[in-house]
């Protein structure tokens, strides 16, 4: 397949990308315009609110600047004041990094990886920044260099784990590009690509796992707190059309809930406003916003919350042993390697927790609520300590067990002693 058809079916692949997420969330708001303010509201204000929620899904900041009337509607104190709104919601990402996981799969098994990740890539920044001008108004004006170049990013991320999983299962392409990788990456010694490639499927498994465990805690939350959560959604008196709004809501921050458990579960927990803390260990917070799901929140600190704390260790641990136990039969690899893989392995996971700790967090809304989630610094160093920790004892433990399966196989000596005595035996027998 010639590269301009490539680069064309990934541009058009992206350009549906950005349709759907923008889709998701300007359907809902064109029932609203038309059931409860019966299409009599200027429907280029939705289109608007449509693309500023896509945008803010990918990271990109609002600057926002509210009249009297609203101002004394949402009884915020400091809404008076321009401020930003930077809470990413991370269903609209996850829709985009999907379409790049995808794209970076077909356009490797074309053999031409790099040609569609970079056609991706521009076409969604493109369109991200030409959101961002068409969206613009006085109350709300999305920031347009954040624009050209967070949803480029979100989907170059989705591309490079799709070529990845690609190359993993059927090997490199033939491209110039990815050859000339190959070739670089061929010429590093064996301990030191064999060492990374280790690390970087402990610390991606370790962090994974954290994130699945986090996601299954909290469903079991929500279901064990529904009385409450409806409660609050009873209290909030918004209709069907505005109860309708907030789920959709909350199923767009749900990507969010799940990394702000997983921050709970290592320790540093995550912040609902300035001064707030919810953690294991204590939970303080004052005015939140209205979201009913916010109703699962622990009342207090969780005495055997700490006991979360083992789980990166262990995950650490098993997924150092399992790949120790993949490894081809080579030489002895020096104690340092070994180390190396257990450290680089804390070190990825705790990179991966961290950067989506950042991408979790970020300013709601004025006064206290320019803080919330949780602080990614130290989610990626409790992560790094706890996963490093556990790898390397798995790493070790690998070793030490192949070591140990080494001097029990026998000889090529000692087999063909015994070959001849079976032999000789026989021999006399008869």
């Amino acid at each position: 397949m010639r590269r301009t058809t490539i680069a064309l079916l990934a541009a058009l692949e992206a350009t549906v990308a950005v349709l759907v997420g923008l889709g998701l969330a300007l359907v809902p708001l064109m029932l609203l315009w038309a059931v409860h303010f019966g299409l009599a509201a200027p429907v280029d204000a939705f289109f608007r609110a449509a693309a500023d929620a896509w945008l803010l899904g990918h990271g990109v900041d609002l600057a926002v600047q509210l009249d009297a009337s609203t101002t004394a509607l949402i009884g915020v104190a400091g809404a008076d004041a321009p401020f930003t709104v930077g809470i990413a919601l991370l269903g609209f990402a996850l829709v985009t990094f999907l379409f790049g996981l995808r794209i970076g799969r077909r356009a490797t098994a074309t053999g031409t990886p790099i040609v569609g990740a970079v056609s991706a890539v521009v076409v969604t920044a493109l369109l991200g920044s030409a959101l961002a001008v068409l969206a613009a108004a006085p109350a709300a004006q999305p920031v347009v260099w954040q624009a050209a170049v967070l949803p480029g990013v979100v989907m170059g991320a989705g591309v490079v784990a799709g070529v990845m999983v690609a190359f993993g299962r059927s090997g490199w392409a033939t491209d110039a590009a990815t050859s000339a990788v190959r070739d670089r990456l061929d010429s590093l010694p064996l301990v030191a690509w064999a060492g990374v490639r280790s690390a970087i499927r402990v610390g991606v498994g370790s962090a994974v796992g954290v994130v699945g465990v986090a996601a299954a805690l909290l469903a079991v939350r929500v279901f064990l707190d529904h009385p409450t959560i409806i409660g609050l959604s009873q209290a909030l008196g918004a209709g069907i059309d505005g109860g309708i709004a907030i789920t959709l809501v909350e199923l767009a921050l749900l990507p969010n809930f799940v990394v702000w458990t997983a921050s709970w579960m290592l320790g540093p927990g995550f912040a609902l406003g300035e001064g707030t803390i919810v953690s294991p260990s204590v939970t303080l917070i004052g005015p939140v916003p209205g979201l009913p799901i916010l109703g699962a929140l622990p009342a207090e600190g969780a005495p055997l919350g700490v006991l979360w704390l083992a789980l990166p260790v262990l995950l650490g641990f098993g997924g150092a042993v399992l790949v120790g136990r993949g490894k081809p039969e080579r030489d002895p690899e020096p104690w340092w390697a070994t180390l190396a893989v257990g450290v680089g392995s804390g070190v990825v996971a705790g990179v991966v927790l961290g950067v989506l700790a950042w991408g979790s967090g970020g300013a709601v809304g004025p006064g206290n609520l320019a803080v919330v989630g949780p602080d990614p610094l130290l989610v990626a160093g409790v992560a790094a300590a706890s996963v490093g920790v556990g790898a390397i004892a798995g790493a070790f433990a690998a070793r030490a067990r192949s070591r140990h399966v080494e001097e029990d196989a026998p000889t090529p000596d000692a087999v063909e002693t015994v070959e001849f005595e079976g032999l000789t035996r026989g021999s006399r027998g008869r």
